[in-house]
């Protein structure tokens, strides 16, 4: 990046970044490093003879050689560029492995990151092949461990002390990872090649939930990592307790791989990981949940998991986090105050609570910090904070500081699924599910992937009072089309559909709480 029209190279802390070559002076010479990559916005070249014209140096895009499958547009252009960002993030850092970032003395295969993103990947691209490959990289790298703790980064490359700890979100890549490539690929091989691996995850959260009665209890969890309230110096330290992640997720996690084992015939393990979920839950919601339905965290990470995870166990409980969670998002100016753990819920928790213009909301702020707030600044990609610049234009002085950072971009998901209202409803996209939800002020969305059976699309638009919803469903597969507002349901075979009905726009924008003594600026 450029800060105050200088390189910043800080943020690449010990990559040099620099190429050095000596011409043979024999002819024209063509120089493209075959070892190394470099991630970069802006270059520097130093000692041309002459002067340089531009057209002199290419750069040249390197991601593993997959095929795009999936797009997203709508009326709103910062919205479209926000996605866009999120493509080139993608882009940068599929580079044989799933990396954090390309730039820096780092590029490495965080788990985390990539089991919050997978399910944007697996839409944007055909990533099967390569993530396939990359589990069954993980799986080697924790069944050869005495405790078999996913590590932190695969190929596992940090220091012992880095990965002494299990944490969640990150070891969770192990079963969820595996559980998105089949829903969106539908390939239940993948499940039975990682399911050594899925169990044997779970079987460590279980013996940690033992030894804590019921429990995960642990002194540090990387938990919501880069909550945008955390301090440069201190990027772990979220306003959502990091036991109530791990619990969330030991619970998601369990669900998952009963799941898991009901589709490939383990029974007795399908009953073992159905009652490890249900406990965790139970102990979960005694200890971090109120009657009325208020977290220990009275923060919008804890809400997005508890109700995105089925942590709340009563009608009372899931009104009352939804209704609080409303409250603080409001309160809040529509500012975004979650890290890894929350982004990729936060917008459907909202909308499962019957809120759907405050995520739009939400997701059209503009101000520091919120996924606009990049792309008023320039952003091409997504960051790793959410001020990784500051509003003067200066680089954010913590030491993590990324410029392309995929894991804050998996709201795009949402996009497709919501916005645009285009999912799978069956694994491999044998069934589709078209059940768009309009709003934010937009006039129209669209989204298209190419399934296995051939192109599906899902998109709205707003002409003289009327909605119409469009859709096309791939030969040999079905749609369930749901239309907004009378949530009338058809059953639809392929070919191309359209659908309209008079339509009022909700009222927008929606108010935030104003209070006596100012809101944030």
């Amino acid at each position: 990046m450029l800060e105050h029209g200088e390189l910043g190279v800080r943020p690449l802390r010990l990559a040099a970044a620099t190429d050095t070559y000596t011409l043979s002076g024999q002819g024209v010479e063509t120089y493209e490093p075959r070892f190394t990559f470099h991630g970069f916005r802006y270059a520097e070249v130093e000692g041309w003879p002459g002067e340089l014209d531009p057209s002199a140096v290419e750069a040249v895009v390197l991601h593993t050689d997959m095929a795009r499958t999936g797009w997203f547009e709508s009326s709103h252009e910062l919205v479209d560029r926000l996605h866009e960002n999120v493509v080139w993030g993608m882009r940068g850092n599929f580079l044989d492995i799933p990396t954090d970032c390309p730039q820096r003395d780092e590029r490495l295969g965080w788990t985390g990151d990539i089991q919050v993103f997978a399910p944007t990947a697996s839409f944007l691209y055909d990533c099967s092949g390569m993530l396939g490959g990359w589990l069954r990289d993980l799986a080697a790298e924790q069944l050869a461990r005495e405790d078999p703790v996913p590590p932190l980064v695969v190929p596992d490359v940090l220091p012992p002390e880095f990965g002494a700890a299990p944490h969640a979100v990150w070891a969770d890549a192990a079963v969820l990872v595996p559980w998105t490539l089949y829903q969106r690929f539908g390939d239940v091989g993948v499940l039975q090649a990682q399911y050594p691996s899925m169990r044997a995850w779970v079987e460590v959260a279980a013996r940690l939930v033992a030894e804590g009665g019921g429990l995960w209890r642990q002194d540090f969890q990387l938990g919501d990592w880069l909550d945008p309230a955390a301090p440069p110096e201190d990027p772990g330290a979220a306003r959502t307790d990091g036991d109530l992640v791990a619990n969330a997720y030991a619970a998601r996690s369990a669900d998952v791989l009963a799941e898991t084992a009901r589709l490939l015939g383990e029974k007795d393990d399908a009953a073992r990981y159905e009652e490890l979920a249900r406990s965790v839950r139970a102990a979960f919601a005694q200890e971090f949940v109120t009657p009325a339905g208020r977290t220990a965290s009275d923060a919008q990470s804890a809400y997005a998991l508890a109700l995105c995870f089925a942590l709340l166990p009563t009608e009372r409980q899931r009104a009352g986090a939804a209704q609080r969670l409303a409250y603080i998002v409001r309160k809040a100016g529509f500012r975004i105050a979650t890290g890894f753990a929350g982004t990729p819920l936060i917008c459907d928790a909202l909308c499962a609570g019957g809120e759907p213009q405050l995520a739009y909301r939400m997701l059209l702020e503009q101000g520091c910090p919120s996924w606009l707030y990049p792309v008023t600044m320039g952003a091409t990609t997504v960051w790793e904070r959410w001020d990784s610049m500051l509003p003067d234009g200066s680089i954010n002085p913590g030491e993590m500081t990324s410029f392309n950072h995929y894991a804050l971009g998996a709201v795009a998901d949402w996009l497709h699924r919501t916005v645009a209202g285009l999912q799978a409803a069956e694994p491999g996209w044998r069934r589709l599910r078209v059940a768009p939800v309009p709003g934010g002020g937009l006039t129209f969305a669209k989204a298209a992937h190419e399934t296995p059976y051939g192109r599906a699309e899902a998109g709205w638009r707003i002409e003289d009072g009327s909605l119409v919803v469009e859709v096309l469903v791939p030969p040999n597969t079905r749609a369930e089309v749901r239309l907004p507002g009378d949530g009338e349901v058809f059953e639809v075979g392929s070919g191309r559909r359209t659908f309209r009905r008079p339509y009022t726009a909700p009222a927008w924008p929606p108010a935030a709480i104003r209070l006596p003594f100012g809101n944030p600026e």
